[in-house]
């Protein structure tokens, strides 16, 4: 995956452009960016993870590398107006035809995503559910030892995200901040196997609001969310991604079990069944209308414990 030429040593832009870690073919471009798809088709619903897609298609470790090179180094390139140097020091070709992929999945889907929600709320709801509840699972079991430091952190993560989700309105604030906020932490998820970036955006309501921009992206209004929305996730790459890594590091249970807390307390607002304007969660009616949402909850179960089956048989030696 790397080219010949050394970083420092470039002559012109594309000496630069190649000098970078990435693919060199065009079939690896190709793959690269149909690899992209497939995180980005993952990470738009909730509950499946783009990080275990990448795990799945033997690219996790390449996409951790790619995203610690944006660092001091780069950054001080440049501030020198060393652009070229800068470039040739980020994994620049590895993260353009990866995310060319992931924006495409998601423009795409976004479309379907937002007819599914409004028509048909309860259903989709359902398989998000399904989905969620069973990375609950595949989250939980990268816990190295669930001994008391660690349920602890499990009951309390739990306990915070039922409250905070009680506490979020049912419509959020649509400001820039908060959308650059929104999206700092969504992109985190793209690198925690078992954690979606869809649904730390279902976490803090923002998830119907951005998908809907997506429908149409070339609108001006759209246009600026999504712009605010994308530097969101670039500050979380650069900056909240390096802090998740010093606690996996050094703090793996702990932050694990803390996380796995989150996606339970979390199903309070994923709940399909809702009225009022409050939408207060309620239980179905019974009767031959809940066999497709139920239907649908274990079919969402079902595909992530397949993925996560396929990706463990996939990391061992």
């Amino acid at each position: 995956m790397e080219s010949g030429v050394k970083p420092g040593t470039e002559d012109s832009w594309r000496d630069a452009f190649r000098a970078s870690p990435g693919p060199r073919s065009a079939g690896e471009y190709l793959l690269l960016t149909l690899k992209g798809a497939c995180m980005g088709a993952a990470d738009t619903v909730p509950g499946v993870s783009g990080g275990t897609v990448a795990l799945i298609t033997g690219i996790y470790e390449q996409l951790l590398a790619a995203i610690r090179s944006v660092d001091a180094i780069m950054l001080a390139r440049l501030l020198r107006l060393d652009i070229r140097g800068a470039l040739s020091h980020v994994h620049f070709r590895f993260l353009l035809f990866l995310f060319v992929g992931v924006a495409a999945a998601v423009f795409s889907i976004a479309r379907i995503m937002s007819h599914l929600l409004a028509f048909y709320a309860v259903p989709t709801w359902s398989l998000f559910f399904g989905l969620i509840f069973a990375s609950l699972w595949s989250v939980g079991k990268k816990v190295d030892h669930w001994r008391v430091p660690a349920v602890m952190m499990f009951l309390g993560g739990a306990v915070v995200a039922y409250a905070v989700v009680g506490l979020v309105p049912a419509a959020t604030p649509e400001t820039a901040p908060f959308v650059f906020f929104s999206g700092m932490l969504a992109i985190c998820a793209m690198i925690l196997p078992g954690i979606s970036g869809a649904f730390i955006l279902v976490l803090l309501g923002k998830y119907e609001f951005i998908v809907a921009t997506l429908k149409a992206p070339f609108l001006t209004e759209n246009f600026m969310v999504i712009a605010v929305f994308a530097a969101g996730c670039g500050a979380g790459l650069a900056g909240f991604s390096r802090i998740l890594k010093y606690l996996l590091e050094r703090h793996s249970s702990a932050t694990m079990a803390f996380l796995t807390g989150l996606m339970l307390g979390s199903l309070r607002r994923i709940w399909p069944w809702k009225e009022g304007a409050m939408e207060r969660n309620v239980l179905p009616e019974p009767g031959p209308d809940l066999l497709l949402p139920i239907g649908l909850m274990l079919a969402g179960a079902a595909v992530v414990l397949c993925l996560e089956w396929i990706s463990s048989a996939r990391s061992e030696p």
